[in-house]
């Protein structure tokens, strides 16, 4: 057998195409929470904590040439490091929001596999020469 069609057997495995369609999906449903946190949550925090935008705090680290305007962005293209600590901030309240998220799914899940009634038993099928002998059995019973 070739190398080509082991990796094609391999490929069109189920679990490997269930993981390519979970990574799609996670990437999109990853930026879906990054627009919920940027555009809606991190708003409103800035606001209840007096207008902060989390994503330009930073600290500088060296000398800023003069003329460059003090923001995260203009700092980074004059080649300042900077200790961007709200870019992390911003990151992390993603990730506690995403693995809530993601709580919340799985227990869904898991509380729809409870409730599900199991399937009732079907009778066993009995097998031929058992329903035979059984009606040996009673005949001569009579």
């Amino acid at each position: 057998m070739g190398m080509m069609q082991e990796f094609r057997e391999f490929a069109v495995k189920g679990n490997v195409i269930d993981l390519a369609v979970g990574v799609i999906i996670g990437g999109a449903f990853g930026k879906i929470v990054d627009s919920v946190v940027t555009d809606l949550i991190m708003p409103v925090v800035g606001l209840v904590f007096g207008r902060l935008d989390f994503s330009n705090l930073f600290v500088v680290l060296g000398t800023v040439p003069a003329g460059t305007a003090m923001t995260l962005d203009a700092l980074k293209k004059a080649g300042v490091p900077v200790f961007a600590y709200g870019n992390f901030l911003t990151v992390a309240v993603n990730f506690i929001i995403l693995a809530f998220i993601i709580f919340l799914m799985i227990k869904q899940v898991n509380r729809l596999k409870r409730e599900a009634p199991a399937p009732a038993a079907a009778p066993a099928v009995t097998p031929e020469d058992i329903v035979l002998l059984r009606e040996i059995r009673d005949s001569l019973k009579k």
